[in-house]
């Protein structure tokens, strides 16, 4: 840890001191799936390799730019993949894998992860929804907020052909995964995801704005297996699940948050 970052956490510390409230917030995750869980790797805190400053006014030693980027955690890409849409004969359009038989994934693999939203469902005529079904759960127990973002802190030589969507919810109440939606803007260009390259980033906003988040392996408890599974696909109901939030805080368990052991 450089003498940047020390000094930011420090300064967070004492902003947590005076405003009251807690210094570290704990938060859980865990990759809840029925496909193999060594694909979803744990989440990394974001770092960067960059060299040494040449210089005490480099960016580097700038305390602002040291905290945000400490406070973004990285989802790798589970799956090596090249998505491109093909033109059908009736006009609509169908992705495929455009590696074909070289694929590092069957079709049949594809379609348990992958899901192509009905055009009546997309926020714009000319651009397709896709979802990847992430499996990814974060849980605390402290009022937490988690923020979902497109990787915009990695440079990729080949951006993306569209734009993330990205959510914030509390999951000191609402436990659920954390989905990829992707809005695909230039259908003319494939959609490239490596195993292991940035997929999305999540942050998290506490009650105080300077506590640190401390992320762990979430222990799958049977109190937070039946609250999951209480909560789970309620949109497919109701339209506002953000209604039910009064109604779930009523049923939590006081704690859900427990690291796994080693």
């Amino acid at each position: 840890m450089s003498w940047d970052e020390i000094f930011a956490e420090e300064q967070g510390a004492r902003d947590a001191e005076r405003l009251g409230g807690k210094r570290t917030i704990t938060v859980g995750w865990l990759a809840r799936t029925t496909q193999t869980s060594v694909l979803f790797s744990a989440p990394k805190l974001f770092s960067r390799d960059d060299p040494k400053a040449a210089s005490s006014k480099s960016v580097q030693h700038c305390p602002a730019a040291v905290d945000f980027d400490r406070r973004h955690f990285v989802i790798p890409s589970p799956i090596d993949v090249e998505l491109h849409f093909v033109r059908q004969a009736n006009g609509g359009m169908s992705l495929q894998d455009a590696n074909g038989d070289q694929s590092g994934i069957t079709a049949s693999g594809l379609q348990e992860l992958l899901r192509l939203h009905p055009q009546q469902e997309w926020r714009h005529p000319d651009r397709p929804l896709i979802q990847f079904l992430s499996p990814y759960i974060f849980v605390a127990d402290d009022p937490c907020f988690i923020v979902q973002t497109a990787p915009y802190l990695h440079y990729f030589p080949e951006p993306r052909p569209g734009v993330q969507m990205g959510g914030r919810f509390p999951i000191h109440i609402w436990p659920r995964p954390v989905s990829w939606g992707f809005e695909w803007y230039d259908v003319t260009r494939p959609l490239k995801l490596k195993r292991g390259e940035p997929w999305f980033y999540v942050r998290f906003e506490t009650e105080n704005p300077s506590a640190r988040v401390r992320l762990v392996e979430q222990e799958i408890t049977p109190e937070l297996e039946k609250y999951i599974s209480d909560i789970s696909d309620v949109s497919k109901f109701v339209s506002r699940t953000y209604s039910l939030f009064s109604e779930a805080q009523r049923l939590r368990p006081p704690t859900l948050v427990r690291a796994k052991k080693e």
